[in-house]
């Protein structure tokens, strides 16, 4: 049996309100105070919040990475990838993914791997 949190979006398609970084000022505090994980293709930077409260996530996707078409569908890659997170982390930080130049040639593994295994190990690192 799952046991899903109740700040998880379970089968929705869209990362719920409550797990959404919204304000330029939550984005501005997270990529200045924020512990910042490289990988290849993206920076992610992690602000660590009260436990009670749940996660949230939030995504950079420059002009720098590509038209307009390209950044939403990266966009729309990295939301995915932060739903399946959230199983694992539903409570207790913020994180923000900013997309560099070249993640939108990565294939779908590569990219998903990549932010998995940058947000555990920031998470092992607390």
């Amino acid at each position: 049996m799952v046991v899903v949190h109740p700040f998880v979006a379970s089968v929705s398609l869209v990362l719920s309100k409550a797990n959404r970084v919204l304000s330029a000022a939550d984005f501005k505090s997270s990529v200045r105070r924020g512990r910042r994980v490289n990988t290849g293709h993206a920076v992610l930077y992690v602000t660590n919040r009260d436990a009670a409260q749940p996660t949230r996530f939030g995504f950079i996707v420059g002009k720098n990475v590509g038209g307009a078409v390209t950044r939403n569908l990266v966009r729309r890659r990295l939301r995915s990838i932060g739903r399946e997170l959230l199983v694992d982390h539903s409570t207790g930080r913020d994180l923000v993914i900013r997309a560099l130049p070249g993640v939108e040639q990565l294939a779908w593994d590569t990219l998903h791997s990549e932010i998995y295994d940058a947000v555990n190990g920031s998470v092992r690192g607390r």
